[in-house]
C-alpha cells in the first residue's frame, strides 16, 4: 500500500468508510471528554469546600483544573491533526483490516481436520 500523503481522488466508498471511522472516533473522544468535565466537576462540588481552601485542597483545585485544559486541548489537536491526514491514517486502518477480514473468512472456509 502506497504510504504517501498524495491528494488523489479516493473511491466513494472508502471515503464513506473514512468518514464513518473518523465520525466514530470524533464522537467517541468528545464523549470521553466531556465525561472527564462531568467526573471532575462533580468531584469538585461533592468535596466539601472548606477542604479545597486549604493548600493542598488549591493545589488540587489548580491540578484537576490544568488537567482540563491540557486534555481538551489535546483532544482537540488530535482530532485536527486526524481530521488533515485522514485519508492516510484511515486509509491504512481499513487496509490492515480488510486483510484481516480476508484471513479470517479464508481459514473459515478451510475444512477442519479430523482424525478418523
Amino acid at each position: 500500500m502506497d504510504q504517501s500523503k498524495s491528494k488523489k481522488p479516493l473511491d466513494p466508498l472508502l471515503e464513506k468508510r473514512i468518514a464513518r471511522m473518523f465520525g466514530r472516533d470524533r464522537a467517541m473522544s468528545l464523549g470521553m471528554l466531556v465525561g472527564l468535565w462531568f467526573a471532575l466537576g462533580y468531584v469538585y462540588f461533592a468535596v466539601p469546600h472548606g477542604f479545597l481552601g486549604t493548600p493542598v485542597g488549591m493545589v488540587l483545585t489548580v491540578a484537576g483544573a490544568l488537567v482540563l485544559i491540557f486534555n481538551t486541548a489535546s483532544v482537540f489537536a488530535m482530532l485536527r491533526h486526524y481530521d488533515e491526514d485522514r485519508d492516510h491514517i484511515y486509509g491504512i486502518d481499513i487496509y490492515h483490516l480488510d486483510q484481516h477480514r480476508a484471513r479470517a473468512r479464508k481459514a473459515a472456509l478451510r475444512p477442519a481436520h479430523v482424525d478418523v
